[in-house]
């Protein structure tokens, strides 16, 4: 038996060592330059986010760690020292920091696999220490949990939902403060012979909710979510609501104080607002 062994082993071909070039040839998963915080942002593709200039880093062009949207939101919504908030697809981590910086102790579910690695890079840079970051879907994250936050931030998640008003419900049960940036329908905004209407499915579809009729609008991505800088839902099927029936089913669900601003007709994707809401 060993004498076989021996004989197979003498058989084998030994490999012939590398040339002194191909041995000194960097594996494609090292990085041996300085170590740099743009080192880790090379890591993955696709960035749309922006860092501060005074860190001298490339990455995206949106400077979403000042985003104006989210600063208008805290003023609504008041002092978040020690808040527990949930941050609902935080894409790259931009609004996660002024989250924090803001004060608050933050849950982030993201279920982009590049996004949420762009946002773990964003948290290293930042140096956040009271914010988690999650991979996931955050449907599941609600409906599994019994946790309550002092606000939930849903910003740009919305019109990405498949079931966008299973979303309210399940947000409205987390919490008496939320804050969404959508976009929705509007016949005057936003007719049926906009340009913009290319991608939705003719007609309303009409669902009842808390006895309230809602049109919902199915929309297509048409191929965008082949590109490193996608930001979408998790499928191409997704529903947009229109813009005074999303405001009644927030009602619906209780969020009888609601706040709009920024409101955008013109937008490239569709018309699009602010909208803080609490109980």
């Amino acid at each position: 038996m060993l004498s076989k062994w021996l004989g197979k082993l003498r058989r084998q071909s030994v490999p012939a060592f590398l040339s002194e070039q191909q041995s000194r040839r960097v594996f494609d998963r090292y990085v041996i330059s300085m170590p740099s915080h743009q080192n880790a942002v090379d890591v993955i593709q696709g960035w749309n986010s922006a860092f501060p200039p005074e860190l001298g880093i490339k990455a995206g062009p949106l400077a979403t760690y000042l985003d104006p949207r989210i600063a208008w939101m805290m003023d609504q919504h008041g002092p978040l020292e020690g808040k527990v908030v949930l941050e609902l697809g935080p894409l790259e981590g931009g609004h996660t920091v002024m989250l924090e910086r803001a004060g608050a102790i933050v849950d982030a579910i993201e279920a982009n696999q590049s996004a949420f690695l762009r946002c773990l890079i964003t948290k290293e840079i930042f140096g956040l220490s009271r914010s988690r970051i999650w991979l996931g879907d955050f449907v599941r994250w609600l409906e599994g949990t019994e946790k309550t936050y002092d606000l939930i931030v849903a910003s740009g998640v919305l019109y990405h939902a498949d079931e966008p008003l299973h979303l309210i419900e399940l947000i409205a049960k987390r919490t008496d403060a939320a804050y969404f940036w959508t976009h929705f329908v509007d016949d005057e905004l936003m007719p049926p012979s906009d340009p913009r209407r290319a991608v939705f499915a003719s007609g309303p579809q009409i669902q009842d909710f808390h006895g309230i009729p809602v049109r919902t609008y199915l929309r297509t991505y048409r191929g965008a979510a082949k590109h490193a800088a996608f930001c979408g839902g998790p499928m191409d099927r997704h529903r947009w609501l229109n813009r005074d029936d999303m405001l009644a089913a927030l009602r619906a669900v209780g969020f009888t104080h609601i706040t709009l601003e920024d409101e955008q007709p013109d937008h490239r994707y569709g018309p699009a607002m602010s909208i803080y809401a609490r109980r």
